[in-house]
């Protein structure tokens, strides 16, 4: 029996669409180059936030199997490439998984079968990049196989859009490319946008995260100087955002996190770089701007504990929530890690808190899990409140007496100083 999708890269964005395409009644193989991840998948037995064991053992039910072995790409009808795209040493776009799950479909694609990168890049990469590859075995794009960019958008968490019912972007690198694209993306969500070209696709995804971006940057640079003016930034968002029309509430924070708004404008940046010789002037600034605040919070700690006859130096500092994203368990790319080395390098001691992260993998520095909430929050210097998780007694953390910078613009109290 032939496998009719293969989805490589069982990550946050593979693993739902494949969840999705299951109850779509695809047969569906997930291809990752993860034994562990494979093996657990098969047991039934989840490793993303927006899907449960249940969601896995009823995928398994519908049929589906994880595997290590690319010679199932022989037997796809069709394939979705959704590996990660880090940036390199440089912030460059790293394209080494895309390239490496490219050539393993052009040892194995069968002629007819439709190929879909939702890997976030920059423009052209699925036509500058990837259809050389699959076509040097003879076969040509449009006429014996198929190429397209869909980009994900995935976001974790979010209790109300899911991959069904988020409009889905698709773009061919020909027209028959895009056709033959959509009418598979019809069968698992609600609603297909075709765009004319794939670079027009893969610049979607970029404008919608750049747009993020800068906003949150404009938002950031605020609070600096609202801070210096003694204005209360957080009213005057609220205030603005009572206007029907024209304006979309963004806030600041202690940097940004995750596996998009930090790294795909620097995409976009990359290609206007290196095709057309200049910059990109709002996203290097905003990079600029958002990469600043993790220092700026660490320098705002120093102050308020300095108002309150102590220093920073030799001081314990309670950080809570370190993950990226409220109530995700994913440390990666979380601004807590810069926060964390900065209070280190400044010879702060760390100790943190996180109720949906089990360890704090990505910290860079030693850090101390606090065993009690309590007792920690009644010995530490200052409170750095970085993640304001569901699990978070707010308003008890206000009523604590503990000195804290909440950087979320959540907590009210007499010892409580918002960023």
């Amino acid at each position: 029996m032939a496998d009719d999708l293969v989805v490589i890269g069982l990550g946050y964005v593979g693993l739902p669409l494949a969840q999705e395409a299951v109850r779509s009644g695809h047969r569906v193989v997930g291809l990752d180059t993860s034994p562990t991840v494979a093996a657990r998948l098969n047991d039934g037995r989840s490793h993303v936030d927006d899907l449960s064991d249940a969601d896995i053992a009823e995928m398994v039910a519908g049929g589906f199997r994880a595997t290590t072995d690319p010679a199932v790409l022989g037997h796809a009808d069709v394939v979705v490439i959704c590996v990660p795209t880090p940036l390199d040493a440089h912030d460059g776009p790293d394209l080494a998984a895309v390239l490496s799950a490219t050539a393993a479909v052009a040892a194995h694609i069968r002629p007819g079968a439709l190929v879909v990168l939702e890997s976030t890049t920059y423009p052209g990469t699925t036509e500058d990049v990837l259809q050389p590859v699959l076509e040097a075995g003879g076969l040509r794009v449009g006429e014996d196989l198929f190429l397209a960019f869909s980009p994900e958008r995935i976001d974790p968490g979010n209790p109300t859009f899911g991959l069904r019912n988020t409009p889905k972007v698709v773009g061919g690198v020909t027209p028959a490319c895009g056709e033959r694209a959509a009418a598979f993306y019809r069968t698992v969500v609600d609603d297909v946008v075709v765009v004319p070209r794939a670079r027009e696709a893969e610049l979607t995804k970029l404008l919608e995260n750049t747009y993020r971006h800068i906003n949150i940057a404009l938002v950031n640079e605020m609070a600096k100087f609202c801070h210096e003016l003694d204005i209360d930034l957080w009213s005057v968002i609220d205030a603005a955002a009572t206007k029907p029309f024209g304006f979309h509430p963004f806030r600041p924070g202690p940097g940004v996190g995750g596996h998009c708004i930090p790294i795909d404008p620097n995409y976009l940046s990359y290609k206007v770089r290196s095709d057309l010789g200049y910059p990109f002037r709002f996203v290097e600034l905003a990079q600029e701007i958002n990469s600043s605040m993790p220092a700026y919070v660490v320098d705002r700690a120093a102050e308020l504990l300095q108002r309150n006859g102590k220093r920073l130096e030799g001081a314990t500092v309670l950080i809570l929530g370190v993950s990226y994203k409220r109530d995700i368990a994913d440390d990666r790319e979380s601004p807590a890690s810069d926060v964390a080395r900065s209070l280190h390098e400044r010879g702060a001691t760390v100790v943190y808190d996180d109720p949906v992260l089990g360890e704090w993998t990505h910290c860079p520095v030693p850090a101390t899990r606090a065993d009690d909430l309590g007792s920690a929050l009644a010995s530490a210097d200052v409170v750095l409140l970085l993640q304001d998780h569901s699990g978070y007694d707010l308003d008890a953390l206000a009523a604590a007496g503990a000195l804290v910078l909440d950087t979320r613009g959540r907590l009210v109290g007499p010892t409580v100083e918002r960023l």
